[in-house]
């Protein structure tokens, strides 16, 4: 999804309230909120593809899946993130019904548009998650998933995998081919060398 940017200042919990009330879905940073628009068919699909494996295999096991329309709290004073997936099996967000503050598991499908910002400041932000284990970039461009974990040191991990390799998501117990993410996709890429 493409972010841009709105003039207005407020509290996170003007926020809040006032987004409720719009058509759109708005992102917050440091008291100004940031319009969500619509992304590319890839993206939708790589997340969709994405989404609906996790669900199916976390199946009966006390976990949320959700997609773009559900949002993060990284702490009470914000930000709030939109990101593409989000796995939480923390007890903690099972009544939840605005926002999830204890994910383990963020997916983001990178757009040309947003990419700096989903590797730069948004993962910055995601990372004061006490409880997020992993942070996973999908690329729409190619068969392509950077995959950050952060292991007993605290430390974040990255690892690559492409096109003819498994992906495996400790925090969820989940491994599948990465051709899988893209079944049924046309990358950004093979449609400008047509």
């Amino acid at each position: 999804m493409v972010a841009a940017k709105e003039h207005y200042y407020m509290s996170p919990e003007e926020y809040l309230e006032w987004e409720e009330k719009q058509p759109l879905k708005y992102e917050y940073m440091d008291g100004e909120v940031y319009a969500m628009t619509g992304g590319t068919i890839p993206h939708a699909a790589i997340a969709l593809n994405l989404a609906s494996m996790l669900k199916n295999h976390l199946r009966g096991k006390g976990c949320k899946i959700l997609m773009s329309d559900a949002k993060v709290q990284v702490s009470e004073k914000g930000p709030y993130h939109y990101p593409d997936v989000i796995v939480s099996c923390d007890e903690r967000d099972k009544k939840a019904m605005k926002f999830i503050q204890y994910p383990c598991l963020i997916v983001e499908v990178l757009s040309p548009s947003t990419e700096g910002f989903d590797r730069g400041k948004k993962f910055r932000n995601y990372r004061k998650i006490e409880t997020l284990k992993e942070y996973v970039l999908v690329s729409a461009e190619q068969k392509l998933i950077e995959y950050f974990r952060v292991n007993d040191k605290g430390i974040w991990e990255l690892y690559s995998f492409a096109e003819n390799a498994e992906l495996r998501l400790t925090s969820v117990d989940f491994n599948c081919p990465v051709e899988f993410i893209y079944e049924d996709v046309l990358l950004i890429d093979e449609t400008e060398n047509e």
